[in-house]
């Protein structure tokens, strides 16, 4: 092989996504959820896990917090949620998270479980799970 034919190639970093996920486990609350009047008039503890999914062009920076996805932010952002309004189900709760969490356009997929931890006498929970995909196809 003759080396004139040789072409040196450089890789920068841009070349490269990175798929990166955020876990928060077992974060738990006492907020006033639920349908019912009895799940009204008295704050219920309620747990909530995450998986977050997201993607990056760019290797994190380890001075520059932007760079990140925060699970400190995220997790101030569900307690400012349920902080001062009332929930009736757990579904409508979750929209508002994802809502507010897709609002981060790098994120692409969470998968969030919110669970009543003392309102059932024979179960240590009862809960939702579900998982929403921003969808990249356009309209």
């Amino acid at each position: 092989m003759n080396k004139s034919n040789l072409k040196v190639i450089k890789i920068g970093k841009t070349l490269f996504n990175y798929e990166k996920k955020i876990i928060i486990k077992d974060l738990t609350l006492d907020l006033k959820l639920g349908y019912f009047d009895f799940e009204k008039n008295k704050p219920q503890k309620v747990k909530f896990t995450l998986k977050i999914d997201y993607r990056d062009k760019k290797p994190t920076n380890d001075k520059d917090l932007k760079s990140i996805v925060n699970y400190d932010k995220i997790v101030k952002l569900i307690k400012k949620l349920v902080k001062n309004k009332h929930y009736n189900f757990l579904e409508t709760l979750a929209e508002d998270v994802f809502d507010e969490l897709f609002k981060d356009k790098r994120i692409d997929k969470i998968n969030l479980q919110i669970e009543k931890l003392e309102i059932m006498k024979d179960c240590s929970s009862v809960g939702i799970q579900i998982s929403k995909k921003r969808n990249h196809e356009k309209l």
